[in-house]
């Protein structure tokens, strides 16, 4: 009698157990955020620096540019973003309030126009005659 009692308890105890991981919360989905980082003169900017945070100023995060130019931020909350890109001394204006639902991928340019001087690195300069 004392083992029947015993097993059913724990057979209980498993089921409420069980029916409460399945009742949790179930994390919701996640959104991509890709892109490229444009210079001043149009040409993708390898090894840029994109930073990113929710339009309220929270989780501030910086990802960087391949060496084409181009950047993945994956498993964003489903939230609104704001993103700027930096690079040789330049930088982008910051896109704000980027929408991002759950599942989805947006695909942002970003141009690299602001600076105190132009760098060397992007500035034309004439061949010698």
């Amino acid at each position: 009698m004392r083992r029947t009692l015993l097993f059913l308890a724990i057979f209980l105890l498993a089921l409420v157990a069980v029916r409460g991981v399945s009742a949790a919360p179930q994390r919701k989905g996640t959104a991509t955020l890709s892109g490229t980082v444009l210079g001043p003169d149009d040409r993708p900017v390898p090894h840029a620096s994109v930073s990113y945070q929710s339009s309220s100023g929270n989780e501030p995060h910086a990802v960087h540019t391949d060496s084409h130019g181009n950047f993945t931020i994956s498993k964003l909350r489903a939230d609104n973003y704001d993103l700027r890109a930096s690079g040789k001394g330049v930088f982008s204006v910051w896109e704000k309030n980027i929408s991002l639902r759950s599942g989805e991928t947006k695909s942002v340019t970003l141009r690299l126009i602001y600076a105190r001087q132009i760098p060397k690195a992007y500035v034309k300069t004439k061949p010698k005659q």
